[in-house]
């Protein structure tokens, strides 16, 4: 028996989770552990990493639907054939950054949606909550199967960029979100809503000086802006066919994921 803390994950993925090995799995050094999820339509497989003797660490895996899979440790060796040491069971479900992401991205061109996220502003997380919230939201939005037409200024195209309105950039500088507004910046329409006067006539560029948010506004108006360091620890993907890999850096894991 192994046991995985925590024994859920958000559907995003990106969580850290480690495992604890009993004393007969504790092993040599030319032993290489992974875990196999195995969920409904998709699988994936996650490198790990030793922390000491009894105990490995990899992250979890971006998951299609809530669920419970089955995960299996497997042990491989050179020259040996590969070991299934232990099975255990694992959750995926929806959590509050889930949904936050799922309520943005549908009210993208909802003015009273996106006016109702001003009220947020008025009794705002403490600096450790926004970048907690920065993190989740971002990587909900990033897992997001957001549709072909998409765009961050809403469905409707054809309302002039003179119209002064709020927008999802708005939100995202306005609370201080990082992560966010390069994830916004990266989709349809998030260049143009840097240049769109909400009712007060207040731009995301001039929000971000306003508040003194300095990172946040270099990330607006320089030309060559890179992605925000705090983002580059997460994992990256790689399509190729019906596969997926995903590398996180910070942790240096690697996970594939397939079509079962």
């Amino acid at each position: 028996v192994m046991k995985l803390n925590p024994q859920q994950a958000p559907l995003y993925g990106d969580s850290v989770i480690t495992v604890q090995l009993t004393e007969e799995d504790k092993v040599e050094d030319d032993v290489v552990f992974y875990l196999v999820f195995t969920g409904s339509t998709v699988q994936h497989c996650t490198s790990t990493r030793k922390i000491n003797p009894g105990s490995l660490e990899t992250i979890s895996p971006g998951h299609d639907c809530c669920e419970t899979v089955k995960v299996a440790l497997c042990a491989s060796r050179e020259g040996h054939p590969v070991l299934v040491v232990a099975e255990d069971s694992f959750q995926f479900v929806q959590d509050e950054a889930y949904d936050a992401a799922q309520f943005l991205a549908t009210c993208a061109g909802n003015q009273q949606a996106l006016n109702f996220t001003r009220f947020l502003d008025r009794s705002r997380p403490p600096a450790a909550n926004v970048d907690f919230l920065d993190e989740k939201v971002a990587l909900a939005f990033r897992h997001l199967k957001l549709p072909a037409e998409w765009n961050v200024l809403g469905a409707d195209q054809s309302l002039t960029e003179n119209i002064p309105r709020e927008t999802l950039m708005h939100f995202a500088v306005r609370l201080g979100l990082l992560r966010l507004t390069w994830f916004l910046l990266q989709q349809p329409g998030g260049r143009g809503a840097l240049s769109i006067h909400n009712n007060e006539g207040a731009t995301p560029v001039s929000l971000a000086l306003e508040r003194g948010y300095q990172k946040l506004h270099q990330l607006l108006t320089e030309e060559e802006a890179r992605e925000p360091e705090s983002w580059s620890t997460l994992s990256h993907t790689v399509h190729s066919g019906d596969y997926s890999i995903k590398h996180h850096r910070g942790l240096d894991v690697y996970m594939l994921t397939a079509e079962a």
